[in-house]
């Protein structure tokens, strides 16, 4: 338990640190100056906080739902950006854009959440019927079916010249959070609350059908809850900040090697590690070319992939 309270308290001085770093002067002692005071308390209401919670309750969605993933799966190295669920989520954004682009946001976010869910089906159906010899059989299946789905948005986005602004929503990028644009992210936190009361429901559906149906849960309503998960908090966070890759991926996998598979124990700690690696991310992302900024879509890309390859080939060599 003080390993956990020490962490929480690490996530929260990131979160400090991350409202005094930005281009505007946002300090301590302008905050605390009547000359400036009022400026800076409004970019850092307006800006700042809003920025700051998008980062945690991103991270924190993000990562949860990887791990739930991964566990109706049975596969440590799916998450949704290789399971093909962000592309299928950002198909349905072009939808939108193409049949009603005055949609509220909260609407699309629902279509593009059932376009996720039907592609999260569509991979889990083809699971089904291929002959899975090895676990690095499926990310490679969903990366190739995200490909197929990314590659035919894309013609259709290019055909109407909607390319730009589809990409908008595939870079990862928190510059333009501001109050009254990050508080859709709400309902993800709503959904890892979810997550944590039917932990131990996730933790037997990962066992296998047989084993969920002799202990009388219905295996069907289980992997749909979870599945219904992952698409809105993919959905959520794809509409309102961008993608944001390998986050769920390896996040879980992390927590896992230190704390173990007991879904109901790890998730606070896998929601913990995810919002403090994205803030981690956003804080580089704001340094290294300041004033400028790099997406974190990008940094996030860089570690993400060589944490995955690292976790690929640890397996390999333990054999396994």
């Amino acid at each position: 338990m003080k390993y956990f309270v020490l962490a929480c308290l690490c996530v929260v001085a990131l979160g400090v640190l991350s409202l005094f770093i930005g281009v505007s002067d946002v300090t301590p002692a302008t905050l605390l100056d009547p000359a400036t005071s009022a400026h800076a308390f409004e970019m850092l209401m307006v800006s700042r906080v809003p920025r700051t919670l998008a980062l945690v309750l991103a991270g924190a969605a993000l990562s949860v739902a990887g791990l739930i993933m991964q566990m109706l799966v049975r596969n440590r190295f799916v998450e949704p950006s290789t399971a093909g669920t962000v592309e299928s989520a950002s198909l349905g954004l072009l939808v939108v854009m193409l049949l009603a682009p005055g949609l509220p946001v909260i609407l699309k976010m629902l279509v593009a959440a059932a376009f996720a869910l039907a592609g999260t089906a569509v991979f889990l159906g083809i699971l089904r019927r291929v002959p899975l010899r090895s676990e690095f059989i499926v990310p490679l299946i969903g990366i190739m079916l995200g490909g197929v789905i990314e590659a035919g948005t894309n013609f259709v986005a290019y055909r109407y010249d909607l390319l730009q602004s589809l990409n908008a929503y595939m870079i990862g990028d928190f510059s333009a959070i501001l109050r009254g644009r990050y508080e859709l992210l709400w309902i993800s936190f709503g959904l890892t609350c979810v997550a944590y009361i039917a932990a131990d429901r996730f933790t037997v559906a990962g066992l296998g059908q047989d084993f969920t149906t002799n202990l009388g849960l219905d295996y069907r309503k289980v992997m749909a809850l979870g599945m219904v998960i992952v698409s809105l908090v993919t959905a959520t966070v794809v509409v309102t900040c961008g993608v944001i890759p390998f986050l769920g991926l390896v996040v879980p996998n992390i927590v896992r090697l230190v704390i173990g598979d007991h879904l109901r124990r790890t998730l606070p700690w896998v929601a913990l590690l995810g919002a403090a690696l994205v803030i981690s991310c956003d804080i580089v992302a704001r340094l290294v070319i300041a004033p400028y900024e790099i997406p974190i879509g990008t940094i996030m890309g860089v570690i993400g992939s060589g944490l995955f390859l690292y976790f690929l080939l640890r397996r390999r060599g333990h054999g396994e």
